[in-house]
């Protein structure tokens, strides 16, 4: 199952743009999904994993030479695990596609990604959050937060592509191909802080 033809073309669309121009804020806004306005409940399952077995799309996208597949597929399995009321499944789709942003954010110049990147951390947090709270729930256990613990490491990879970029930080410089990738880092951590925070408190027995 994937997603309506119509749906893929309009998200292939408007990745394809926000890269083609390199424009920061228009691909902040391609990779977001619509976690906060929609009604993911649960799911069939408490933990298919699209990972193990790869996007259930197969889109190609090259921009400037550079392979975007991985990221479009998983983004799109994203709003197909969102439109299934999937919360487990949108997390793992969700963290295939923090994992091939990561990828490629090591393969481009300059920071114009930074944007995008922290939309993905911000949505790999809250759908692992939401998805143990889910798997917690219907299992009746307090203590499964794997998901969280999971993107935990996701958003360290990202926190160490930003502070390792070699570019010199040049304070409020516009974002371009030329400027640092550490811009970025102060976001980062302070989504992990609050992941720490969370997993601290949820296990206060440990």
């Amino acid at each position: 199952m994937t997603l309506p033809r119509s749906s893929i073309n309009a998200l292939r669309s408007n990745l394809d743009r926000a890269l083609s121009a390199k424009d920061p804020a228009a691909i902040a806004t391609a990779v977001d999904v619509p976690l906060r306005n929609t009604n993911v409940v649960g799911g069939p399952s408490g933990g298919n994993s699209s990972s193990t077995s790869g996007s259930v799309h197969r889109e190609q996208l090259k921009v400037d030479g550079v392979d975007w597949s991985n990221v479009l597929n998983y983004l799109l399995d994203v709003h197909l695990a969102i439109a299934s009321n999937d919360l487990a499944s949108t997390y793992e789709a969700q963290s295939s596609l923090h994992s091939a942003l990561n990828h490629n954010l090591s393969s481009t110049k300059g920071n114009w990604l930074i944007p995008g990147i922290h939309t993905v951390c911000r949505n790999t947090h809250q759908t692992a959050a939401l998805a143990d709270e889910y798997v917690n729930r219907n299992a009746g256990t307090r203590n499964d937060h794997k998901r969280l613990q999971s993107a935990v490491t996701l958003l360290q990879a990202s926190y160490s592509k930003t502070l390792n970029d070699r570019v010199e930080l040049r304070p409020n410089e516009p974002l371009s191909e030329e400027g640092s990738k550490k811009v970025g880092v102060l976001y980062i951590v302070n989504q992990l802080f609050s992941m720490y925070f969370q997993l601290n408190t949820l296990r206060p027995n440990e």
